[in-house]
């Protein structure tokens, strides 16, 4: 009956819906396979020799299907691990390479994850100490990003923090519950001017300020205060989204579950194509649906409430430095290092990767059926066609290793 399970239920939804990759050597098998007894069969046939038929068999080499691909999932998956992205598998590489559409979380994903305190505004009665050490002592029982900035501020100024009970939370929306004998709710205006009869005065006194998100905290059924917080900027956000374009991201969304003129602010500072706010999981599904029915869609985030929608993705990336565990358990793609560029890296290899992959496998057989061809009309006989075989597996594995580069 809780979210977590309902969460859950999505996730296990959404990978159970999503057929698997093919991986390339099963597409090219069959028809290698074929021609290569068919060709034999016919030397032998036409020509009544069947040292030709044996010499087209020896030059036919499935390396560059059963060796060279796996050979550069491989080597670009451990290039992009150096680099601080763990690509799960090679289905997750190859997917990698074919997205065009990013949708971005904003807390935690292309901001820091560690909004700031920049005001507290006490109702009559209360003090900003009031104020704090409630919603603080509350919030302990969230695993909600605002709720660490909390907590670790009533720390640091010095209050004690009370065992909170009798909990109720509506992820991405607020938590209410019973601290020291009061019942406290805190969360976004809404949710608690809903659970609130007093003081409703302070709430629709708050600037507007770009950027700042506010948290209303109710006491006894009367609004106590308003913190008010700021989550800045990623470094590398600017950069990284600019990285995206230039590597083939055709669409990027950002796809928040804070206050949507939180997510407007922020989307327009980064210059994103479409700017969702007010998110609940569902509607983070709902957007990754959306969106794929255009063009294959990556899916980035890092919290309990990004799962759901990362499993729905084609590829999902999820920040495992900071981030739920839940997220990384759903993603096929985790950041292991507090940074967003590796992103941007990792789908160069990708679809550098892919691109190599293809290269071994058209140039590896061309040059196979060729000397097959070649050996079919008794031009190649199957001593140096084994030869001319092995310098073909040779020459695909190692363009394949380039991937490592």
């Amino acid at each position: 009956e809780s979210t977590y399970a309902g969460i859950v239920r999505l996730v296990e939804a959404a990978q159970a819906s999503k057929s698997p990759m093919a991986r390339l050597a099963d597409r090219y098998a069959m028809w290698f396979l074929a021609l290569t007894v068919s060709l034999a069969g016919a030397a032998w046939f036409l020509s009544g020799d069947p040292i030709r038929a044996l010499a087209v068999l020896v030059v036919a080499t499935p390396c560059p299907l059963i060796l060279a691909v796996p050979v550069a999932i491989i080597s670009g998956i451990s290039r992009t691990a150096k680099l601080g992205a763990l690509v799960k598998d090679g289905a997750a590489l190859e997917a990698l390479a074919h997205v065009r559409t990013a949708i971005l979380d904003k807390t935690g994903t292309v901001t820091q994850g560690r909004p700031t305190i920049t005001a507290i505004r006490a109702g009559e009665g209360f003090t900003e100490h009031d104020v704090l050490g409630l919603a603080a002592s509350l919030d302990q029982a969230s695993a909600h990003v605002m709720a660490t900035s909390l907590i670790q501020a009533a720390t640091d100024a010095g209050l004690t923090l009370l065992p909170p009970s009798s909990i109720a939370e509506l992820p991405g929306k607020g938590i209410e519950g019973t601290v020291g004998g009061r019942r406290v709710a805190i969360g976004g205006d809404n949710y608690v001017r809903n659970r609130s009869s007093g003081g409703h005065a302070l709430l629709q006194a708050l600037d507007d300020h770009d950027g700042v998100q506010s948290v209303a905290v109710a006491v006894d059924g009367v609004v106590a205060g308003v913190i008010l917080l700021q989550d800045q900027l990623r470094e590398d956000a600017r950069a990284t989204l600019d990285a995206l374009r230039a590597a083939g991201i055709e669409r990027i969304v950002l796809a928040s579950g804070d206050m949507d003129r939180i997510a407007q602010t922020v989307g327009r500072s980064l210059g994103v194509d479409e700017i969702l706010g007010d998110l609940t999981p569902e509607g983070k599904v709902i957007a990754v649906r959306r969106e794929a029915a255009t063009r294959p869609v990556m899916m980035v985030g890092d919290g309990v409430n990004d799962a759901p929608a990362l499993a729905t993705a084609e590829v999902g990336v999820a920040l495992g430095a900071r981030g739920a565990a839940a997220s990384s358990e759903a993603a096929s793609v985790v950041l292991l290092v507090d940074e967003l560029y590796p992103l941007a890296t990792a789908l160069n290899i990708a679809r550098r990767t892919r691109a190599i992959a293809l290269q071994s496998v058209f140039i590896g057989l061309g040059l196979s059926i060729a000397g097959m061809i070649v050996a079919a009309f008794g031009y190649l006989p199957p001593v140096q066609g084994a030869l001319f075989q092995e310098a073909i597996d040779v020459a695909v594995i190692l363009n394949a290793l380039r991937a490592l580069r």
